[in-house]
């Protein structure tokens, strides 16, 4: 049963008048396949620019103060494979939920002649987003910052300068793990280099001066240990949310209510692409694409109109006005 708001109440019209479809512009013609998505919008793009600094910082750092200035050439190589393996991944993953869409709703297909082609019947109803002019589906919210409703939209991360959503989650979530892991790993080479040093002659620890040596140290310690906190946070509630089956969103919409956690392991496979197997940790690899919705998927139906009467908007939280329209006999 679907019920709608009551402070929407107001909002729902028995003519359809009321969404305005003929301010609706039709959509442009789909581009082809495969055509990068880039959100232009300047706070991002400078996040993703200091992301991609602090891991070259750290690369410069575990290279050259580190790994290359070592006598032990099997530690050199085995830890300098292992990190740039990690970095180069996490690096990929990282432009893969930048450039990949994350689940963007047609925008402005709202127009009257599509609504009439839904052929609406009694008791049903469709939702209008009308900052981006489309019709939600189920599980969909606008960003202000894409300027696009996404499917299932867990959040808008300047990090990666995108929405997480329906079609790049497996990448964000591939992206705070390999991050956490290369910090893990740095901060444990961090250890064992200052062991060594204090054992040894600073001089010949290092191709830098011992000064310039311990502050470049520090800070990746400090680096090291700040995103290994934040992402190894962000990478169990990304895992938490497909478990469940809840996003980001929905689970602040819901507050203290009680929910029945529906998520199961076809979540899982869903988000990462099938059974378990090394593509899950591949960040070249595609999610199990998503059934594209059909025009019915964007019909909601309720009982009556007296349901209007007695919900709450969880919507409200982020501030979403959804326009409704009910076909009523």
């Amino acid at each position: 049963m679907m019920l709608i708001p009551t402070h929407h109440f107001r909002d729902i019209e028995r003519k359809p008048e009321y969404l305005q479809p003929e301010k609706c512009v039709p959509p442009p013609y789909p581009g082809p396949v495969g055509t990068m998505w880039f959100i232009r919008d300047g706070c991002g793009i400078a996040c993703a620019i200091v992301t991609w600094f602090l891991v070259l910082y750290a690369e410069f750092v575990v290279l050259f103060v580190m790994l290359i200035p070592s006598r032990d050439y099997v530690y050199s190589i085995i830890n300098g494979i292992v990190f740039n393996l990690l970095a180069f991944l996490a690096l990929a993953s990282h432009c893969r939920a930048m450039l990949t869409d994350p689940g963007a709703v047609p925008k402005g297909n709202a127009t009257k002649e599509f609504i009439e082609s839904l052929q609406l019947k009694p008791g049903q109803v469709v939702y209008k987003c009308p900052k981006c002019c489309s019709i939600k589906p189920d599980r969909a919210h606008h960003c202000s910052v894409c300027k696009r409703c996404i499917r299932k939209m867990d959040h808008h991360c300047p990090w990666v300068n995108n929405c997480v959503g329906e079609n790049n989650q497996k990448y964000f979530v591939l992206f705070t793990m390999y991050i956490a892991l290369i910090s893990l790993h740095a901060l444990i080479m961090v250890g064992f280099h200052f062991l060594h040093c204090f054992e040894e002659d600073w001089t010949k620890c290092s191709s830098f001066s011992p000064p310039t040596t311990v502050i470049l140290l520090i800070l990746l310690c400090f680096e090291g240990l700040l995103f290994l906190i934040f992402t190894s946070v962000m990478f169990g509630t990304q895992v938490h949310s497909i478990c469940t089956d809840e996003t980001g969103i929905e689970r602040l919409q819901r507050k203290n209510q009680p929910r029945e956690h529906t998520g199961n392991w076809k979540s899982v496979k869903e988000t990462f692409g099938g059974d378990f197997s090394l593509n899950w940790f591949n960040p070249f690899s595609r999610p199990c694409q998503p059934e594209i919705p059909s025009d019915k998927d964007l019909v909601r139906q309720v009982t009556s109109l007296s349901d209007t009467e007695t919900t709450e908007d969880p919507s409200e939280e982020t501030k979403e006005e959804d326009c409704v329209e009910v076909i009523d006999e």
